[in-house]
């Protein structure tokens, strides 16, 4: 099996010295990286910037923007067997970079954002005979919009899980399949569930072979 895994956050730069990001930690990503690997599949693990060190094996292509992480996912999609979407790219970016520094005026910014390239829904589209798994993470009305974003984006699962995963060594998540059903619920540390899920995925996978 060879899988690849995307992780961490992107960045988005509104100058040269100052971006929008998030709080991922990229621990899930790379806790499924190290199962994966542990399990003895082939990971190519695309991630972006975060300061925990990458799974020994992985083929690891570091990116900064959404952008560089759609690019770099694209490029690795066709030689693997499936996808675990792990990362939080960001979805909007300032329409304009400004070359430099902005500089104080003594006054408000107004800035102008537009969305990012759908790095999950890009690969979906793209699958052809590959998996796909998701994540999603929501606050309010979870379970129908994980449900929502499983089906728009072309996935076969999706892991959907709370904001305080975000930053945490611990998470609680559900796996959900098309139809909307619960195929598996696991709490715990973000190693043992990505070990879970791992599992779980070489089950289906043989099952299916």
């Amino acid at each position: 099996m060879h899988v690849l895994i995307t992780a961490g956050p992107t960045r988005e730069y509104l100058d040269d010295v100052r971006y929008l990001t998030n709080a991922s930690s990229g621990k899930m990503g790379y806790a499924l990286a190290q199962a994966a690997r542990d399990s003895g599949w082939d990971v190519t693990l695309v991630t972006g910037p975060v300061e925990i060190n990458p799974p020994v094996g992985c083929t690891v292509l570091p990116v900064v923007t959404t952008a560089e992480m759609l690019a770099a996912a694209t490029d690795a999609f066709p030689n693997c067997d499936g996808v675990i979407a792990a990362a939080a790219v960001c979805d909007y970016r300032p329409r304009q970079r400004t070359a430099g520094k902005i500089s104080k005026t003594g006054g408000g910014i107004t800035l102008e954002m537009i969305e990012t390239d759908d790095v999950l829904a890009a690969l979906g589209a793209k699958k052809e005979h590959r998996w796909v798994l998701g994540f999603a993470l929501e606050a309010q009305n979870p379970h129908e919009n994980a449900l929502q974003k499983l089906r728009r984006k072309n996935c076969d699962w999706i892991v959907l899980n709370a904001p305080s995963a975000v930053g945490s060594d611990d998470n609680s998540v559900e796996l959900i399949d098309p139809t909307g059903e619960i195929q598996a619920q696991w709490t715990g540390s973000k190693s043992a569930i990505a070990r879970d899920l791992i599992a779980w995925i070489g089950r289906i996978r043989s099952a299916s072979a």
